[in-house]
């Protein structure tokens, strides 16, 4: 397509060349040129980088764009401001890898272009997120008939989950939101961790229960819900508990507090956004004893998993006081005797995410997901013990994927993590534990190797150095 052409030519001359095998190679090139020397870039973009991104600041283009030249500004300007979370050396948040099946298998399903909402929209997609829906229910062990959605994360399932929580709680009171709303509505009790993850919190305020009306349960030193402290539950208590503690990756005492919540007639939400994956592993399973006592999960695949970004899980043992949440209604909407994957998600129109959720886990098969997440456990591990070779205090006990590490003086934390950040070597996130400034790693990517952990440990030890001599000479 030329600079030159118009509107009125426009669409002719794009159904002429559609597909445009030469755009598209394009494409493919720079991804695969990106993706050969990922783990030679720099981590975190240099000033440079980001600086050369002023490329891309213009008014709206007055007419019809070069799509080659489009292409060309992406990756010669666009490559090199990414943060390489497909390399073996960020260990920031929990963002995870993604495997070569899950990629491709997104390049042909953004091809096809499906709208997953309903069966009539798209056969293969409904089809895919239903084989995936008995899998992931199988691999993690929950109850035979739990109903699955996919969704962009964690963060939009935790929304679902506690709008089907609400909803099934107040429905025993004889209250109905889907018609009579919010105003007037019979109480219900919100009960969760001190440690409860940011997310929870924001999903409470957006569904109208407000966090600061929670009653918060008081945590151990792995910031596991204390069960002695547990407040006296009844049938209106919404109970959420973690599996994979934002920073520790510690896990709540599953069969304790699920079966206090099961005799209360409780509903029990686990948020288990990287964490609930151990129960596929059957040397981190003991972790996530009791998970089947609860009523709902919420899991990414685009964690542990290593699945494309956009795919979180939302998983509730009543199929139907999920579906009444989320179902929509109207003239045009046609259900079918088949899947219809928008009851299960807020989503009408949405991208077929189950496409690459479903490659990703035939490719890996029970025992590639296990693998996956043994390995991650087992690099986690090997961090920790060589940052504590070398002098750093590791605050965790490394149960998972995660590790807390911090300096001798709080300062030198700071100022350590500031050059890690700054060196290129690897990417760590900051947090604080218990009131310390921490740094905080996690290992969520299956290209990390033990290479990029020594390769990694070099770089601590260097910023440390480095802030010490800051520090110094203050």
């Amino acid at each position: 397509m030329s600079a030159s052409t118009t509107p009125h030519d426009l669409w002719q001359q794009l159904r002429v060349t559609f597909p445009d095998d030469a755009l598209l190679e394009q494409a493919k090139a720079y991804s695969t040129a990106y993706l050969q020397q990922v783990n030679e870039q720099r981590v975190f973009p240099d000033d440079a980088a980001l600086s050369a991104l002023d490329h891309f600041d213009e008014d709206v283009p007055q007419g019809v764009g070069d799509a080659q030249a489009i292409l060309r500004s992406l990756n010669d300007y666009g490559a090199p401001a990414t943060s390489v979370h497909v390399g073996g050396r960020y260990f920031g948040f929990v963002n995870g890898g993604i495997l070569p099946i899950g990629l491709a298998a997104r390049w042909l399903s953004d091809a096809w272009d499906q709208n997953a909402g309903l069966h009539l929209t798209s056969p293969i997609a409904a089809k895919l997120e239903q084989i995936s829906e008995k899998w992931v229910v199988d691999l993690l062990g929950l109850p035979t008939g739990t109903a699955m959605g996919v969704v962009t994360g964690t963060s939009t399932a935790t929304l679902c989950g506690l709008v089907a929580g609400r909803n099934a709680l107040l429905k025993r009171q004889g209250w109905d939101v889907n018609t009579q709303g919010l105003f007037g509505a019979p109480p219900i009790r919100v009960v969760m961790g001190a440690h409860a993850h940011g997310t929870v919190k924001r999903a409470l305020a957006l569904i109208g229960m407000g966090h600061g009306t929670a009653e918060i349960v008081p945590v151990d030193e792995q910031g596991r819900m204390d069960p002695d402290q547990l407040p006296e539950l009844d049938e209106h208590t919404l109970l959420i508990l973690q599996a994979g503690n934002v920073n520790s990756g510690a896990f709540d005492d599953f069969v304790t507090l699920c079966q206090r919540a099961n005799e209360a007639g409780a509903w029990v939400h686990i948020d288990g956004a990287f964490g609930l994956w151990a129960a596929a592993s059957p040397s981190k399973k003991h972790l996530t004893a009791g998970i089947d006592l609860a009523d709902f999960w919420s899991v990414d695949g685009h964690k542990t998993l290593n699945t494309p970004y956009d795919c979180g899980l939302v998983l509730c043992k009543d199929r139907a006081a999920l579906a009444a949440a989320m179902q929509a209604s109207g003239d045009y909407i046609h259900y079918s005797d088949e899947r219809d994957n928008m009851l299960y998600t807020m989503d009408m129109s949405r991208q077929a995410r189950g496409v690459s959720l479903w490659a990703t886990l035939k490719f890996l098969g029970r025992e590639g997901v296990a693998g996956l997440i043994d390995r991650l456990c087992e690099h986690a591990t090997l961090f920790g013990q060589e940052l504590q070779g070398a002098g750093f205090r590791v605050l965790n006990e490394m149960v998972f994927n995660q590790v807390i590490v911090a300096c001798d003086q709080p300062a030198v934390t700071q100022a350590t993590l500031k050059h890690i950040q700054a060196s290129g070597e690897c990417w760590c996130g900051g947090s604080r534990w218990f009131g310390e400034p921490v740094i905080r790693i996690s290992v969520c990517n299956w290209m990390t190797r033990p290479e990029d952990i020594q390769r990694s440990v070099a770089a601590f030890v260097k910023a440390r150095e480095d802030a010490l001599r800051d520090i110094a000479n203050l």
